[in-house]
Parts: C-alpha cells; structure tokens; sequence
C-alpha cells in the first residue's frame, strides 16, 4: 500500500526518485510545501487526528546528524555549504551597489537548522497593530499562548541564574516540543557581568525576563537548545523526528522541489479558485503531481513562498505577464512589502591581559528615547514629516500594490510603535574574543520595503530580490545613532578599563565626533542583510496589498494558506523564530477549525 511505503522515514534522506510512480498516483487531505520551522508545526499539528493524512514536501534533506548544525556554537558554520541557499539580491542602489547574500536553510527543519538560536519574542503592542491593520484576532493575548504551548522551557541552574540567566515561570511553557533554554557552560560566562554594569550605566535596565511582551533591556535570553543532550532543538528535532515512525498518516518527501500550485479550472462557489495538486521535481528530475482533497498550505519561506506563488498564476498581472505565466488569480501583493534588518559591526582591541568568557547569548534592546537621548522628540517630528515621501517612495517601489495613503496609514502605525509605545529600536549583541571585543547591531524596525518576484516561467530560475537596503531617511539615521550608542557604551566603565582602541572602523575612518553623512557613507559600505526577511505575502486587508487573510488563507483561493514569515506585516523587535512558532500553532488551529476537525 502507497501509504506504507511513504509513511515518515529513519534519519537517512529518502529517495524520492525510486518511489516517483507511487507518489504521482497518492493524494493526500494536507499537503504542506515546506518542511521548515512553520511546515512542521502545521504538519504535525494537523497529523494529531489519525484520519487526516499529510504529506510534507521539502526540497532538502535531513540534517538530523550535521555537525553544522547541531551544535550550539555554531552559528555561522552552515554558511556556505550544501543546506544553504544563498540567496543573492540585486545590486543595492542605495546601498554602494553591493550584491548582498541572505542565507536561508534548504533542510528539514529550515532556517531553525541555521539560524543564531536566538529565543527572544516580539513586543506585546507589535503583535496588536496586526489586528489594528484589519486581521481580526491577532493580537498579543490571543497570540500568547501558543508560545506558550510551542515552549518546553528548562530554567537555568542555579550556577546560571547567578550568571545572569533569570526569568519568570509564568512567561514559559514547560510542556511543548521545542527545547528553550541554557548552555551548559552559561555559567561560566563573566563577560555579560561586565556588559551589564556597562549599560546599567547608561540608563539600560536588566529585565528579569525579556520574553514577556516587554523587552526593553539587556537580558542574557534563551535558545532553541536540548539542555541534556547539549544539541540544537531545531524544527525536525522538535516537531518531527519524534513522530515520524508513530504517525502513520504523516509522510515526508525530501530532495522535492515544489514549482507550482495547480489550480482547478473549476472554481468554487463563491467563485474563489480551488487548488487540486501540487507539481513538484523529485532529485532525479522527474516531475510528479500530488493531489491534496483539502488544503495546500505555503511554508517554503518568505524568499520562496511567493515565487510558488507566482510561477502557480498568483499575482502581480504584469509582472506575471512579464514571465510568460498566465493570470489565475489577480493578487498584486504577493512579493511585495519585503522587510529586512541592515547588520553593522564594531570591534575593540583589549587593553588587558585578561581572558574573558562569554559569547553567551546575551542582547540588548533599547528604544529610541535610549539611543537618541534628547534629540527624540526633534527626531520624531523630523520622520513624521517624512512618512509622505516614504510612502510615495515605497508605492513607485512596489509597482503600485499598495497605494501611496494606504501605505502612509502603515508607516504612522510603525511610527507610533517607535516614538509612542517606545519599542525597542535596536539590537545590539557584544562578546570577547582573544585580543579584541567584537559587536554587532542592527535597527530593528526600518521603514523601508522591497519585494521578491520571478523573472521567469522557469522554477528554476533565480528571483529578483530587492530589499532596499538604506533606501529612507530613517533606516540611515538610525543605523547612525546606534553606531554612536556602541561607542558610548564601549566607553562607559567598567568596559572602557578594560577596551583599547576601536579597530574597526576606527577613528581614522570615522572620527569620534563623525557627522551623519561620514558615517552613511562608512555604513552603506560595511554592512550586510540581518536575514530576517518577511511580509511577502503580508496579511493584510487586500485592498491594502495584502495576500492572506487573518484566517493566513490566501485572497483568491478556497483553500490555499500561507504560514511562515511572509505573512508578517511588521518586523518585531525579537528574532523572528519564537513568533513563527507562535503562529504557526495558531494557524493549525485555524486549519483545523475550517476543517471541521
């Protein structure tokens, strides 16, 4: 029977050419395209009910056993190699020009395979201006406890706690799957004692848990990390291995490219487009179709998801006519609103001998008021004053997906959260090393948006990618000040006993009393993209450019969803994964609400 020979495989990758016949006759309820951090919740999630069957289509392969990435200091070391797309923008116009690379996993378990294991949550008011933009129960309290329910939080030890790693139990979920907590050598660490008295210094408090809808703070956070086994918990380790021989409804297609969504020539009643099947290219080349009786659910990423979307006829008219892709359903938003961080970095030389130790996972979040001290309220009227030529210049951007007032009304919602509710405005994160201090920040919540869309009728070709890096005023300023903020921060005792001279950039590329145009110009050459891309396929009313609805169900469709980072209409001020969790637990429920399940 097809369904024995599918059912979830042992840790080696499968190979889907040898089972191409029996895969081109199968069907499934579900099919979820995208094995990564959100595909595998919903896949699980919805595989709970033993007569719903699933089948989880991922274009890499299982990383179950890769050193790259199971181990928990090794961000940074899958860069590069077979599980990493690499994804290449075009040349940045207001960026040097520089052809920028964002690196996103092509593994089972995705970018959680990859990424920095950073644990830290969005802001609670970020999370209610999605329901304020028209998506109807988003909002933090609704949204809270599926972190929550994702979370299987192990505390620090006593060692740790004593180290800096503190927290609230009633911010944590202790039942989930995904492993949040510790390093075993967290309390080991001295370095973030010296960063903390640094910043309570400057006025940065030290929360006792960053984690709880308010982040302001330097916090020493949890990772995605198995305590006792000292590996990475990443999305497979969490969601999917556990099950994978257990659930016989759920299977799992490796090395599979899915290029397009194949939509019924018949509609459904109230005149929405039906999605039957998926077409995907095995390893071998071999194209095969899989039907799915209910839904087809979008996970591939924010840098994939809306090219599926596209090269299936959904989109932008133009642009799809462009690539020679017949119009199925008119969406004009899909690509669109393209959000990323812009990274900068800073380095220290060490004027002692002492070794220090601590690459632990410690940040801080500081709002604007922090970074801009008395020149905020000067600050704020100058952006405010802006936000109609930004919107002006990111509608000319978008090809006219969302209007120039409808984006205006975004941008004032944005404006609000960082000038009014006072969010976090940056991350910065500092460690020692044998003969210098390094540290990296990035503005957390730029104004500027980009897009993503296929050039070609070929899924195999590359998109264009175009995040804008630097593109408005206030990305730039910004970046400007939390530079000068590493630098006051770096001088402030008890760091600045033990600092010697700024290396990089060092004042003689940038003077300590440096205006904002040496230091633009300094930042536009020495940067790269955070790697927090989303909004591609934004959830947001239609008119306003949006794809999905608040039940993530794609505008057009009767049972197409989008559920992975794409679907953010905001950047958030922690890493994006605890919130992709998050969401994606909810969408489960909201699938299988719909489905009567």
């Amino acid at each position: 029977m097809l369904a024995a020979l599918l059912v979830a495989f042992t840790f080696c990758s499968l190979s889907v050419g040898a089972l191409a016949a029996e895969i081109s006759s199968s069907a499934y309820d579900y099919i979820v395209v995208g094995g990564g951090t959100c595909g595998l919740v919903v896949a699980n999630r919805l595989s709970e009910n033993a007569n719903v069957s699933v089948l989880i289509i991922e274009a890499g392969d299982s990383v179950y056993a890769n050193p790259n990435v199971t181990a928990i200091d090794g961000y940074g070391r899958a860069f590069g190699t077979a599980i990493d797309r690499q994804y290449k923008t075009v040349p940045q116009t207001f960026g040097n020009s520089d052809v920028q690379t964002i690196h996103a996993a092509k593994a089972l378990g995705g970018t959680s395979t990859i990424n920095g294991m950073s644990y830290t949550r969005a802001e609670a008011v970020q999370i209610d201006a999605w329901e304020k933009i028209g998506n109807t129960g988003w909002n933090w309290e609704a949204l809270y406890p599926y972190y929550l329910k994702s979370e299987r939080y192990q505390p620090p030890t006593v060692e740790q706690t004593v180290g800096g790693a503190t927290f609230n139990p009633e911010y944590h979920g202790f039942e989930g799957p995904l492993g949040v907590g510790y390093a075993k050598d967290e309390a080991a660490n001295d370095f973030p004692s010296l960063l903390n008295e640094s910043y309570q210094a400057i006025g940065i408090p030290f929360p006792q848990d960053v984690n709880g809808g308010s982040m302001r703070g330097f916090t020493i956070y949890p990772r995605t990390l198995d305590t006792d086994a000292n590996v990475r918990s990443d999305a497979a380790r969490a969601y999917y291995w556990p099950f994978s021989t257990s659930r016989q409804n759920l299977h799992l297609s490796l090395n599979s490219t899915v290029t397009r969504v194949l939509l019924d020539s018949s509609t459904h009643p109230d005149g929405d487009a039906v999605a039957s099947a998926v077409e995907i290219v095995a390893a071998n080349g071999t194209k095969i179709i899989i039907n799915a009786s209910r839904e087809i659910i979008l996970s591939a990423g924010a840098l994939r998801t809306p090219s599926i979307l596209e090269l299936s006829g959904i989109g932008n008219t133009q642009i799809l006519s462009k690539a020679s892709i017949k119009t199925k359903v008119s969406l004009p938003g899909v690509g669109e609103h393209l959000i990323d961080q812009i990274n900068s970095g800073m380095t220290f030389s060490k004027a002692t001998s002492q070794m220090y130790t601590g690459a632990s996972a410690s940040a801080s979040y500081p709002n604007v008021t922090d970074i801009f001290g008395n020149s905020t309220s000067a600050f704020a009227s100058a952006v405010l004053a802006a936000l109609p030529a930004y919107a002006s210049a990111i509608s000319a951007q978008n090809n006219n997906c969302t209007t120039a007032e409808d984006m205006l009304s975004l941008l004032k919602l944005q404006h609000s959260l960082i000038f009014e509710a006072q969010v976090p405005v940056a991350e910065i994160i500092s460690w020692p090393a044998e003969d210098s201090f390094g540290s990296q920040y990035w503005s957390t919540l730029p104004f500027t948006r980009g897009n993503i869309h296929v050039t070609s009728s070929d899924p195999s070709a590359a998109a264009k990618i175009n995040p804008n890096y630097f593109m408005l005023g206030y990305d730039v300023d910004s970046q400007v000040e939390i530079a000068r903020w590493v630098r006051k921060l770096f001088a402030t005792a008890p760091l600045a006993d033990v600092v010697g001279a700024e290396k990089w950039p060092g004042t003689k590329a940038v003077a300590s009393n440096a205006s904002n145009a040496a230091w633009s110009k300094w930042l536009k050459r020495n940067y790269r993209g955070n790697y927090h891309v989303l909004s591609t396929a934004a959830m947001m009313p239609r008119e306003k450019g949006g794809v999905v609805d608040e039940r993530l169900k794609v505008y057009g469709t009767a049972n197409v969803r989008v559920v992975d980072a794409s679907v953010f209409p905001f950047q958030v001020c922690g890493h994006l994964m605890s919130t992709l969790y998050a969401v994606a637990e909810r969408a489960s429920d909201l699938i299988k609400e719909d489905g009567g399940l």
